[in-house]
């Protein structure tokens, strides 16, 4: 089984990469329908609506935070993709979401972090690269 480490990572808003990544998690879902009928031994249930949501976190770059503040502002919507193994590597995942959270977190002798989430819109993609 192959395996990899997330050195690599590569997270991009539109085609710009995101600066100091230390971090980052997709999760891909779908909903479920029951559709059991009487007779049946089991519960028996159909995929309905797929969604997704993401998360990335990263180390505080002023310079970064100020020429690309809009991008993450609450509420406003990107297009991201991520890149695990990096731009020349086998697969990417991403789409459009919207910015739900924003958060900075920051401790005395520890770096200054923020953490972003975003709900899915629209399809998810998963692609080879």
């Amino acid at each position: 089984m192959a395996t990899m480490t997330a050195g690599d990572g590569i997270v991009q808003v539109g085609t710009q990469a995101i600066a100091e990544i230390t971090g980052y998690s997709i999760s891909h879902t779908s909903d479920t329908v029951e559709n059991t009928v009487i007779g049946d031994a089991s519960r028996t249930y159909v995929p309905t609506l797929k969604g997704f949501s993401a998360t990335i976190d990263a180390m505080f770059d002023p310079l970064y935070a100020t020429s690309h503040q809009d991008d993450f502002a609450v509420g406003s919507t990107i297009t991201f993709t991520i890149y695990p193994d990096g731009l020349t590597g086998t697969r990417s995942y991403g789409g459009s979401g919207i910015v739900t959270d924003s958060s900075f977190s920051a401790a005395v002798g520890e770096m200054i972090t923020v953490n972003f989430s975003l709900q899915g819109t629209g399809d998810f993609s998963d692609v080879a690269v």
